[in-house]
């Protein structure tokens, strides 16, 4: 969900300059909230908020009428009903907006098949190739937003430009149900004006370090010297939006999709003080990132653990490992060693486990003996009892008794992943 509530949305004409342009980003208004509407049209123009409606839940997503009461996603429900208490609590429903999004997907694949989904609700789409087709690449954006309305019931906004950035840039522009079109010769003027933070990749963080430098908008970022970028962003950091600030960007729209990271986590219904509870949900947390990564083949180079505190204070701590593992033993190991080194003095609500920079396994399978050959054969047994007898099946004699220590909120009930 996008922090925007709509306004100040800026979209084009119809007879809009779209020459040199190629890329569009669709981006479907509030989806989940959108669905909520085509499922029971009594709630439309109403503040819906996506969301558990009891518990600790947090937002999954709102109506443009709850945002611009600054509901947020990954608030917590309690606060956004005190933003507008008159908002509607809907819980969600992921297996109907996973169907909604092929139907979606498959309009976008209907007109070119270099299509690149980001997420359930948004996709880059290169029309370079598809012009003698279906016309320019405006002409096509109104064709898309014309067909999903059509098809679908909902609506959706397209930013139109010869880069990705750019085009994504111009969605988040033109939202709710708009259309705005950047010609290649009008790409840095549309860039100058506009807020550091509105780039594609600039995080609060970042922002904050461009701004303390009295860099705020993206024609600063141009007029500023490469070595200052770098210090506030690191040479990668500084060296990207340096780029991204005179409109060039060589990302192409890539059809295949690689996993970046896996991971799962739980909010508790009750904050948990006892390190052991924690340790153990750890473990638990472990076991299931690991399952995953086998199941996709995939070994992990990188382990991080989330915490988020009563205060609602949140940290993140990672480590690399020796070896690229999928191991469930060597990712518990490590996300013991990350907890341990932090501090313990307030409650967490919300714990989770994370494997990152993902590798196709069996890249070290070259090495002279396995440190880890006695519990991948564990981790073997394990798989196939859950295969056979489902997750609940088998489990470690270490977490026996934990699970009436832990109550767990409820989120999304497919594992949680990352990217």
């Amino acid at each position: 969900m996008g922090r925007g509530d709509g306004m100040g949305r800026i979209v084009s004409p119809d007879d809009a300059d779209d020459t040199g342009t190629g890329i569009l980003h669709v981006d479907m208004d509030a989806f989940y909230a959108s669905v909520a509407v085509l499922d029971d049209p009594t709630l439309k123009g109403k503040p819906i908020i996506i969301g558990a409606p009891e518990g600790r839940s947090v937002v999954s997503s709102a109506s443009y009428e709850a945002r611009r009461f600054g509901v947020r996603s990954a608030m917590p429900v309690s606060q956004a009903l005190r933003l507008c208490p008159q908002a509607i609590v809907v819980s969600p429903r992921f297996e109907r907006y996973t169907t909604v999004s092929a139907q979606v997907m498959e309009i976008f694949r209907s007109f070119t098949p270099l299509v690149e989904p980001l997420s359930i609700d948004e996709a880059f789409l290169d029309v370079r190739g598809a012009r003698r087709l279906w016309g320019t690449p405006g002409a096509i954006a109104r064709q898309v937003r014309s067909r999903v309305l059509t098809e679908t019931g909902l609506v959706c906004s397209i930013g139109v430009a010869a880069t990705k950035h750019v085009a994504k840039m111009a969605s988040t522009i033109s939202k709710p149900d708009g259309l705005l079109i950047v010609a290649a010769a009008d790409t840095l003027d549309f860039l100058g004006p506009r807020p550091v933070r509105a780039m594609w990749g600039v995080g609060p963080k970042a922002a904050e370090s461009l701004e303390a430098r009295g860099i705020r908008t993206i024609a600063d970022i141009r007029e500023a010297p490469r070595e200052v970028l770098e210090r506030a962003l690191g040479r990668a950091g500084g060296e990207r939006v340096w780029h991204l600030s005179r409109g060039l960007d060589a990302r192409e729209v890539t059809t295949t999709h690689v996993e970046k990271s896996v991971g799962h986590e739980e909010t508790f219904h009750e904050d948990i003080a006892d390190p052991a509870v924690l340790r153990a949900e750890l473990r638990r947390l472990s076991d299931r990132v690991g399952a995953r990564l086998r199941r996709h083949g995939w070994e992990a180079a990188t382990v991080s653990i989330k915490i988020r505190y009563a205060d609602f204070t949140t940290i993140t701590r990672s480590q690399t490992l020796e070896a690229a593992s999928a191991v469930s033993q060597r990712i518990g190991d490590v996300a013991h060693e990350l907890f341990d080194a932090v501090d313990h003095r307030q409650p967490v609500r919300l714990i989770g486990v994370r494997a990152e920079k993902l590798q196709p396994a069996g890249g070290d399978a070259m090495a002279l003996w396995d440190d880890d050959e006695e519990w991948k054969k564990l981790d073997g047994a394990m798989d196939d009892a859950t295969a056979r007898f489902g997750t609940s099946a088998v489990t470690r004699a270490a977490l026996l008794g934990r699970g009436r220590a832990i109550t767990a909120v409820p989120m999304n009930p497919a594992p949680r992943t990352f990217e």
